[in-house]
């Protein structure tokens, strides 16, 4: 096994989490988008992945939305979990609403509730189950800068 392939597998072993629970006030956004800034500042220095401008804005901006999506729509608390799992951050909010959400139709005249349709556009997954209380939201995004999708710091095994 070379050492890119050795690296690799090494990375999806190591698994960097991090979880915070909230209120469900609308304070608790901006708290979850800090979280998440130091989540992705640990994975820098802990595995020595480069986190560009680009993955900590994108990161930050789904966290936003979901939580903001829990505050508004379901009532109590909400539960933002990160983990770092083969060369993607996987960002899993819980909530109790137990109704699923749903992507409206594009609509350019439309004010507002365009944050599952941004969610969607700049994430690699989007997945929502529903739990025995609530439902767990799951998003990915791909530490990659790349247009050619390899994992920013890591070389292309040939």
């Amino acid at each position: 096994m070379d050492e890119a392939a050795r690296e690799r597998d090494q990375l999806d072993v190591r698994l960097i989490r991090a979880s915070e629970a909230y209120e469900g006030r609308p304070p608790d956004v901006a708290r979850a988008r800090d979280l998440a800034g130091e989540f992705l500042t640990r994975v820098q220095a802990e595995q020595g992945l480069p986190v560009s401008e680009r993955v900590l804005g994108v990161v930050q901006l789904v966290v936003s939305e979901l939580v903001t999506n829990a505050c508004k729509y379901a009532p109590g608390p909400n539960l933002l979990d990160l983990e770092l799992a083969g060369g993607s951050v996987h960002i899993t909010v819980w909530d109790s609403a137990p109704v699923l959400p749903v992507a409206r139709a594009a609509d350019p005249g439309r004010v507002g509730q365009h944050g599952l349709e941004i969610v969607m556009a700049v994430c690699q997954s989007f997945e929502v189950h529903r739990e025995p209380v609530g439902k767990r939201t799951t998003a990915s995004v791909m530490l990659a800068d790349d247009p050619g999708g390899d994992v920013a710091g890591h070389k292309p095994l040939a």
